[in-house]
């Protein structure tokens, strides 16, 4: 894929890249494993080593007890009541080790949900930094990923996803989510593999 792939033209100072929920939690040996994580982690170190302070971590945090959480969080977490705070323990939220090196310079929001919009601080931290564009990776795509996207679309940022630095527990959600980023969203985001976003990331 060549720079060009960039359709909106190369980044610059008022990128931020958000790296959603590469963690413990959905490591190898998890529960919640998601296969691809260990194969897409390569992809993401590259871009984090790269823009260590212009990245931003989520955390998906579970609730601390079965049956917390509001509406169908509830239901949720009495069926994962296994993967509760109080069963898993803390240190399954840290990020995978070779992303938590980069932290800080890198910064770290938490969140309860699947968006990392609803609670507001990732709002209002790039609002303080004037960010425009947001470069997304992660796990997985057709879940967390998904809902971070729609959030940054809905708020007219310039949006990246990088193709090679997602993963999901799925190849058929993942390939439906392609897609619908080129065929339905095609003039709000942006695709491009990481040797292309690098190359165009001044």
């Amino acid at each position: 894929m060549s720079a060009s792939s960039l359709v909106h033209g190369p980044l610059g100072a008022s990128a931020v890249h958000l790296c959603v929920d590469m963690q413990r939690l959905f490591a190898d040996g998890s529960p919640w494993a998601t296969p691809w994580m260990k194969r897409v982690l390569p992809k993401v170190h590259d871009i984090v080593e790269r823009h260590a302070r212009a990245t931003i971590f989520s955390r998906f945090v579970p609730v601390e007890h079965a049956g917390e959480g509001i509406g169908t969080w509830k239901r949720y977490y009495e069926h994962w009541s296994s993967m509760t705070l109080q069963v898993i323990g803390e240190e399954m939220v840290e990020l995978l080790p070779d992303l938590a090196a980069f932290a800080p310079p890198a910064q770290v929001i938490d969140k309860r949900v699947y968006s990392p919009w609803t609670e507001g601080n990732l709002e209002r931290m790039l609002s303080a930094s004037l960010v425009d564009t947001l470069v997304i990776t992660g796990a997985e795509t057709d879940i967390c990923v998904l809902a971070t996207v729609l959030g940054a679309v809905d708020r007219g940022y310039r949006v990246v996803v990088v193709t090679d630095a997602l993963c999901s527990s799925s190849d058929e959600s993942h390939d439906a989510l392609m897609t619908f980023y080129h065929e339905r969203l095609s003039q709000q985001v942006e695709t491009a593999d990481t040797e292309t976003l690098l190359s165009s990331w001044i």
